[in-house]
């Protein structure tokens, strides 16, 4: 490890970013220094707006991508480097507003029954459920399983905070299924990693509830882009479908800002057809058929 990088790395664990932000943003920098061939602190701003202009134009990375690449380089200039970096300097890319994948109840089903393995199906069940990020699934912890108040804590989520989602009696006694059929019972973590998923030192890595939402979607003949936040999506707009209101699903979903929340309300079939098209208001003389 250079001492660059090791500087870089003291900073982001020194202001208590999180594990997964400091992988990406250590990794966006390596890019950066492997694309010109010298270390990040000979670059200057121009350097990086060619780099940025590369990425848009060679590799055809999303400016949601981007952006990631600019704040990652944006907080070695800053906090390790103490230069000099402002918006105009270098300013984020634009990034599009579109609305997430949903699927049906149907499809939701079809999803976890095609799931390929009893843990790939509990896994798929808890996302739903609960409405958890992939990160937050992977590092639960036995503990976690409220039985007596019927909720699951989920501790040091996305921006450090703590926050409880409600315990499905069905996910219960899934959970309770998966665990008859472990081994080799943990002692720390719900879902341990390591080979065979049986190391309970470690939990398992997040990738792997991607690649059971993955093995889920082809098995099931799904023809969508699934990942697991598209589960977190449903959960979302089905319960703001069945009644739920939206200050509660902003809790459950550990959102800072309602804005965030607020993009379910354009997901949501009960909300979309309770409002009446102004054509239907119209006095129309019926068409001749041709």
């Amino acid at each position: 490890m250079t001492r660059l990088r090791q500087m870089m790395l003291d900073e982001l664990e020194r202001r208590n970013y999180s594990k997964n932000t400091r992988r990406v943003y250590l990794h966006a920098v390596a890019e950066l220094a492997r694309h010109f061939r010298c270390l990040p602190d000979q670059l200057g701003l121009d350097h990086i707006r060619e780099y940025q202009a590369y990425l848009f134009r060679e590799r055809k990375l999303k400016a949601n991508s981007v952006a990631v690449y600019v704040e990652a380089v944006r907080f070695l200039f800053v906090h390790v480097l103490k230069r000099r970096w402002t918006m105009a300097d270098l300013p984020y890319p634009k990034r599009p507003h579109t609305l997430p994948l949903v699927l049906s109840h149907q499809e939701v089903s079809q999803l976890i029954n095609a799931a390929a393995t009893p843990r790939d199906r509990v896994i798929l069940m808890a996302l739903y459920a609960t409405g958890m990020r992939r990160a937050e699934l992977a590092q639960l912890k036995i503990a976690d399983i409220d039985t007596q108040r019927m909720v699951i804590h989920i501790r040091g989520a996305k921006g450090r905070k703590d926050r409880d989602v409600m315990l499905s009696l069905r996910l219960l006694d899934a959970l309770r299924q998966y665990w008859r059929g472990l081994k080799r019972k943990p002692e720390l973590w719900l879902f341990p990693g390591g080979e065979g998923h049986e190391d309970g030192e470690q939990p398992m890595d997040d990738k792997v509830v991607w690649l059971a939402c993955n093995r889920a979607a082809r098995r099931a003949g799904i023809d969508k882009r699934i990942h697991p936040h598209t589960l977190r999506h449903c959960f979302a707009t089905h319960l703001l479908e069945a009644g739920t209101d939206i200050r509660t699903i902003q809790i459950l979903l550990g959102h800072a800002d309602l804005k965030a929340t607020t993009i379910y309300l354009h997901l949501s079939r009960r909300h979309l057809q309770a409002t009446t098209s102004p054509l239907d208001g119209l006095s129309m003389v019926s068409s001749t058929p041709v």
